[in-house]
């Protein structure tokens, strides 16, 4: 009898969990903006989508990208190739020490990905950004430089994916 009330119990706690839940929790009222992939060299390496209360996308409001893979990426390679991109992006040089720190706030959000796997960010206006891997929150980091930087790579003019940057913002034709 108690194992048939634990049970009930436990089930009355999960069916109070929302089936939307984690980054989604995040932007609830969030709609698909865009969506795109990305490759490099002819070799597809994830579908990225843009999820937001509003198009255009700002830095006003909340936003999420959700990035699936196909391809097998260790985290080491996404932070290095992340902080590569924000250096070549930014407009001014970023002291050593700030990029260090920002590489192991990704290191520490980032994990290895696998074809499949899917890793979300979501952009807190004027505070910083929350990661998710899969619907786990993997961290969050108070820091409104960093937050632009990283979504930069993506949404910035002078991203290496202007085609995907269209599609993500829903301005493509």
């Amino acid at each position: 009898m108690r194992a048939l009330a634990a049970f009930a119990l436990l089930l009355g706690a999960l069916s109070a969990v929302p089936a939307w839940a984690g980054w989604h929790d995040d932007v609830q009222s969030a709609k698909l903006v865009g969506e795109g992939d990305f490759s490099v060299f002819g070799f597809r390496l994830y579908r990225a989508q843009m999820w937001s209360e509003h198009a255009p996308v700002d830095y006003d409001g909340r936003f999420a990208l959700h990035i699936v893979y196909v391809r097998s990426i260790r985290r080491e390679r996404l932070a290095d190739t992340g902080i590569g991109e924000i250096t070549r992006i930014a407009g001014a040089p970023i002291p050593e020490e700030t990029l260090a720190r920002w590489r192991a706030d990704m290191l520490q959000a980032f994990v290895d990905v696998v074809p499949g796997d899917q890793l979300s960010a979501v952009y807190l206006p004027d505070k910083g950004v929350r990661f998710y891997a899969g619907e786990r929150m993997t961290g969050e980091f108070d820091d409104p430089a960093f937050a632009r930087a990283f979504f930069g790579i993506w949404l910035d003019p002078a991203t290496r994916a202007p085609a995907l940057r269209k599609q993500l913002l829903g301005t493509a034709q």
